[in-house]
């Protein structure tokens, strides 16, 4: 958004973007205009109609003619409330739906995003987008719209019964709109850029929060909680500065529209008052325009409340719209594999870097894996290992070179198709809150129980499955903080052969198993690897013993490749050195 954009009441482009999750209902927001014009009328004819029985029927003494407008003004105002009842149920049902719409909208983006968003936009923020900023518009698309609309007609029809009864007496009742209107232009600049501080503080007091309680075993491990308490409470004192400003100009308007509305009041009495005892106004006249300068002001107080709701809609949106107007940098092939793949992966000449301007992570790397062989790679932290995962897996894009999969470049392919052939497992387990068995399948309706308890006993993970309470539909917290890290990752062993990749791709995937556990999948791992293309990095080289081929690492260049054998044979060789650093005490003790 430009500047000038960012200090608009009411931007035109923002509204065009809701209008978009409003219109599946536009029939039923038509319904509520109706309703809402019909509520606009009635209320300032009641003033109307009390003004004709003063001075039709109670000045002259009839008191039939009375029973008939009493009755009529009971009728309109039993009318304007079922009016209102209808039209908020209608409204808040239309707003709760439009909701519905954005958060599937903005989750849904933020799924397709590119990983590099999520390296630059803290969790908190995010979280914030999803939650907060959709909650503020909330009121907006529930009641706040049409109800300015109805206040602004409302005004309109009282300006018009006004004029119909006296354009002198109207003319000094609304003598007071200038300075309102000046009022009301400096209240809405201000208060867009406060809410837009609004919003950027309670999204940085998110991330603040979900970061330290997830880094909360640190936090304490060091002994840094009242650091990490000022650090917050100097954030937390910048949201409530920036809340507080909002109340000081609101402070500020509200008493205004009341002072003016008093004045305007005061003087249709004094002028009115005299007008009746000199020049023959009607005494109901002077009536009804008291109760319209009520009215007449009432509006304008709903709208300058509203511009609470407004402005902080507005902000809101306006954070929404960029989520929702992100481009991923990853462009999406067309290409499909075919049917069957045989899971031939091929570095040609490959080099990244992160940061545009930034050093290269990988230099020239090339190596090919043929299908159902397994590949090691090792190298010291650094030196490129999982970056080659995060290009084979296209959750980022290399600047040069070539990655192919059974001889097709994968920027070719679908982002879709390519992940469906490829399992990854990491070092960082990833499980949800839910059953296992859900953890296991991602709500995959093709993949069965009895796969799932076929593929557990393959793993091993059966036995400690079964004697949790509910077996495999066992509740787990997130991120499975119920499970033994060594549980949690036999649970994505099964995930990932459940779903029977071409590709399996171990990133430290046992790093985090003891001996006991790292037995018992060694086995299922052969089992799963088999007539499968696999891809693991290690810092255990004993778990790498009989790969294919070892690619080594060093500074984002490839540095050595072989087998074990060739590999431990090389004097000055660096796998040698790696592993005789690894070994060196059994070394010792065996030399």
């Amino acid at each position: 958004m430009t500047e000038k954009n960012s200090k608009k009441a009411v931007d035109s482009n923002l509204i065009r973007r809701l209008y978009f999750f409003i219109k599946p209902y536009r029939f039923l927001v038509l319904l509520a205009l109706a309703l809402t014009i019909s509520i606009a009328f009635l209320g300032p004819y009641r003033p109307l109609l009390i003004q004709r029985a003063i001075d039709d029927y109670v000045v002259v003494g009839d008191m039939e003619g009375l029973k008939s407008i009493i009755l009529l003004i009971t009728a309109v105002l039993l009318g304007e409330s079922l009016f209102t009842v209808a039209n908020l149920y209608l409204m808040n049902w239309i707003g709760q739906g439009t909701l519905f719409r954005i958060r599937t909208s903005v989750f849904n983006k933020i799924q397709s995003l590119h990983v590099q968003y999520f390296d630059k936009n803290p969790l908190g923020r995010l979280v914030t987008r999803t939650t907060n900023d959709i909650e503020a518009i909330d009121e907006l698309v529930s009641t706040g719209i049409v109800n300015m609309m109805g206040d602004m007609l409302r005004i309109v029809f009282i300006m018009y019964f006004m004029f119909t009864m006296d354009w002198k007496l109207t003319l000094l009742s609304l003598s007071m709109i200038p300075i309102l209107f000046w009022a009301t232009s400096v209240f809405k600049d201000k208060m867009r850029v406060t809410y837009l501080e609004v919003r950027d503080q309670v999204a940085r007091l998110n991330s603040f929060i979900q970061e330290h309680i997830n880094g909360m075993h640190i936090v304490q491990l060091f002994n840094r909680q009242k650091v990490e308490f000022n650090r917050y409470q100097g954030i937390n004192e910048d949201h409530k500065k920036a809340h507080i400003k909002t109340i000081y100009y609101f402070s500020i308007f509200w008493p205004l529209v009341e002072i003016l509305s008093t004045i305007g009041m005061a003087l249709v009495i004094w002028f009115g008052g005299a007008s009746v005892l000199i020049e023959g106004l009607s005494f109901g006249v002077l009536v009804a325009f008291i109760q319209y300068v009520r009215q007449f002001f009432q509006p304008i107080r709903d709208i300058s409340e509203k511009f609470n709701t407004l402005q902080s809609a507005m902000a809101a949106t306006e954070r929404i719209v960029s989520v929702l107007d992100t481009e991923s940098k990853m462009s999406d092939g067309n290409t499909e594999l075919p049917e069957h793949v045989k899971g031939e992966v091929e570095f040609q000449q490959v080099s990244f870097r992160y940061l545009a301007d930034g050093q290269d992570i990988l230099k020239d790397v090339s190596f090919r894996l043929n299908p159902g062989k397994m590949m090691a790679i090792v190298g010291a932290t650094g030196a490129g290992k999982t970056t080659i995962i995060n290009l084979m897996t296209r959750f980022y894009d290399n600047q040069s070179g070539t990655i192919l999969l059974d001889g097709i470049p994968i920027k070719d392919l679908s982002i879709n198709n390519l992940r469906s052939q490829i399992a990854l497992v990491l070092q960082d387990n990833a499980l949800f809150s839910g059953s296992i068995l859900n953890n296991i399948t991602l709500g995959r309706e093709d993949i069965s129980l009895e796969k799932v308890i076929e593929a557990s006993k393959l793993v091993g993970a059966h036995e400690f499955i079964s004697k949790l309470p509910n077996a495999y539909h066992h509740e787990i917290h997130e991120r499975g903080a119920s499970l033994s890290m060594g549980q949690r990752q036999l649970i994505c062993f099964i995930r990932a052969l459940v779903f029977d990749p071409k590709i399996i791709i171990l990133d430290e995937a046992t790093s985090n198993i003891d001996s006991e556990t790292e037995a018992l999948v060694t086995n299922a791992l052969q089992v799963l690897m088999k007539d499968r293309t696999s891809i693991v990095i290690a810092h255990r080289l004993s778990t790498i013993l009989h790969a294919d081929t070892i690619l080594v690492m060093h500074k984002g260049e490839v540095r050595e490749q072989g087998n074990h054998k060739e590999l431990i044979t090389k004097d000055d060789g660096l796998y040698r050195k790696l592993y005789e650093l690894q070994y060196k005490d059994e070394l010792k003790s065996t030399g």
